[in-house]
């Protein structure tokens, strides 16, 4: 299961939902037609979208038999997934943004900068948010920071240091 998405609260008095997506662009989790919620190490359970809108960063959504706000609030916190084997392949270098979300971030001096919060979309470059001990540092996705992504130690070497701006 890939997490797409998380449930972050009701929206209104008849039973949707505001989802915030964990994709580059707000409305790509529509293209799946089936939906899981569930927690992430689950259970699961698979859910379809009656109706759905995109609404600047975040989806609005009804499910079925979520028919008033006390119904949805139950939901707020639910991650939202689908299965690995529903998502496109990747080019060499390309990476779901859900895969980034909790890598550790090492500066190439060795410094543990932190775990990869979440992922902004500036219009010029995305841009990782860096959770560790001081504020969050922002380091901006591009080749010339970003050094190797280790998938299966879960690490993103960079050429930046914890004391630049942020």
């Amino acid at each position: 299961m890939v997490i797409m998405g998380r449930v972050a609260s009701a929206f209104g008095v008849r039973g949707w939902v505001k989802v915030q997506p964990y994709s580059e662009y707000v409305d790509s989790l529509l293209d799946y037609e089936v939906w899981y919620l569930g927690h992430e190490h689950g259970p699961w359970r698979e859910i379809k979208v009656l109706q759905a809108e995109a609404r600047d960063k975040t989806l609005a959504v009804q499910f079925p038999g979520c028919t008033d706000r006390h119904a949805a609030e139950k939901l707020k916190g639910l991650l939202i997934g689908v299965p690995r084997s529903s998502l496109p392949e990747q080019e060499e270098d390309e990476y779901y943004w859900t895969d980034l979300i909790g890598l550790a971030v090492i500066s190439d001096a060795g410094e543990n900068l932190g775990i990869v919060s979440e992922l902004l979309e500036t219009g010029a470059n995305d841009v990782l948010v860096v959770k560790g001990k001081g504020p969050d540092i922002l380091i901006p996705f591009l080749e010339s920071v970003i050094g190797d992504v280790d998938m299966d130690a879960r690490t993103i070497r960079v050429n930046w240091s914890a004391d630049y701006l942020s």
